[in-house]
């Protein structure tokens, strides 16, 4: 693989610079340089930009309402797009449920969500995990039984991100007890507003109400609501994780992050030096920008394989350890060059209108960025399940 973006590829990354430098509210990219909490609003607001520019979607086909782009071109949008500042795009709808849908789904599931998706009309929370299903997820219980049109599902989801904001989920539930476990799962499209919905908030050691428990009290979903196929879910879940692991890898995040490490490791501490210039300090920094380096490659390889449309194979497990590891430890060296200023953040410093307090950019979000990112190698399959899919599938262990 040519390694050396074309003249072509150049000349887009110039037109996307264009579009960030007049379009991208500096309200935003102020907010998201200095670490401070996005509202919901906020998130719609970048993603109605986006959608009247027609850059919403670049991985839906385009027929659909996407960009037609190469996969080069996805890779310089995000690269941009993170260097510029601006707001990451929720996946949950974008990059998760529509590519199930667009390819399971029936013609009118599509010609029904997909633009409610594009227009923001709809936000998504994903129904995976529960108490007693994480890694091991087909061991999953909620149930839904088949009564007349509808079904009419019981159980509990759990960590279920921004569900207090969702106007729809995507479940996973049991629709076949009898059946061994991952083939008795159907794939259901449930609407939050549906009666016997309780949506509780879990706070995280950050102090963020960012993700809750969801329980189902004999809520009835219409069965138009499912994708694919009865019993045939475990397909469609398959089909969505293999994305999201890639989208969780996050080349693009991860290098703005190293920009950022090395931006405030340069400035000039009170002592007059540096912290760039401490040995053992750079050694680290140069060693997690190698990782980084090959994780792109990585990746790009990955992405001109799946050309022809099909999802990534056991690659993106591999993607998805090292880019959150690398995301672990660059966040760890940020928190270490802020030294004492990286104390836990201070509730106005994330909120809305206070001026930054701290001595150099970020540094009031070290903390919250290092603990955000210890989850990352857990949601999405954790690190270990990915490495039990390489084995099998990659190096047939």
């Amino acid at each position: 693989m040519n390694i050396d973006f074309s003249a072509d590829e150049q000349a887009f990354r110039q037109d996307v610079r264009a579009f960030l430098r007049d379009h991208l509210p500096s309200e935003l990219s102020e907010r998201i340089a200095l670490g401070k909490r996005l509202s919901k609003e906020h998130q719609v607001q970048w993603m109605r930009i986006l959608n009247r520019q027609g850059w919403l979607a670049p991985g839906w086909p385009v027929e659909f309402g996407g960009t037609g782009w190469t996969d080069v071109q996805k890779h310089i949008f995000d690269e941009e797009c993170f260097a510029a500042g601006a707001p990451k795009v929720l996946s949950f709808g974008l990059k998760m449920v529509a590519p199930v849908i667009i390819k399971f789904g029936t013609a009118e599931q599509k010609a029904h969500f997909l633009p409610r998706i594009l227009t923001c009309e709809d936000w998504w929370c994903q129904g995976y995990s529960e108490p007693g299903a994480g890694s091991d997820l087909s061991s999953l219980k909620t149930r839904a039984v088949r009564e007349g049109d509808d079904y009419v599902v019981n159980g509990q989801k759990t960590w279920t991100t921004l569900a207090h904001f969702a106007d729809w989920m995507f479940c996973l539930v049991r629709t076949d007890p009898e059946a061994r476990q991952q083939r008795g799962i159907s794939f259901l499209l449930i609407d939050m507003k549906t009666p016997g919905i309780t949506v509780r908030p879990i706070i995280t050691l950050d102090g963020e109400h960012e993700v809750n428990e969801v329980f189902f009290d004999n809520v009835r979903v219409p069965v138009t609501n499912l994708i694919g196929e009865e019993n045939q879910g475990w397909t469609c879940a398959k089909y969505l994780l293999t994305h999201e692991r890639t989208s969780i890898g996050g080349i693009a995040q991860n290098k703005a992050l190293l920009g950022r490490l090395k931006r405030i490791a340069s400035a000039e501490l009170r002592n007059g030096r540096p912290l760039i210039e401490e040995p053992m300090f750079r050694a680290q920094v140069a060693e997690v920008e190698m990782q980084l380096m090959a994780a792109e490659m990585s990746s790009l390889r990955t992405l001109a394989a799946t050309q022809n449309g099909d999802a990534p194979g056991a690659e993106s497990s591999f993607l998805k350890i090292r880019g959150t590891e690398i995301r672990q430890a660059i966040t760890y060296l940020i928190s270490k060059a802020v030294g004492p200023y990286a104390l836990p953040f201070i509730e106005d410093e994330l909120g809305y209108g206070s001026e930054p307090l701290l001595y150099t950019d970020y540094s009031s979000a070290a903390t919250y960025q290092y603990l955000d990112a210890r989850k990352a190698s857990i949601y999405g399959g954790a690190n270990e399940i990915q490495k039990n899919i390489i084995a099998k599938m990659i190096l047939e262990l």
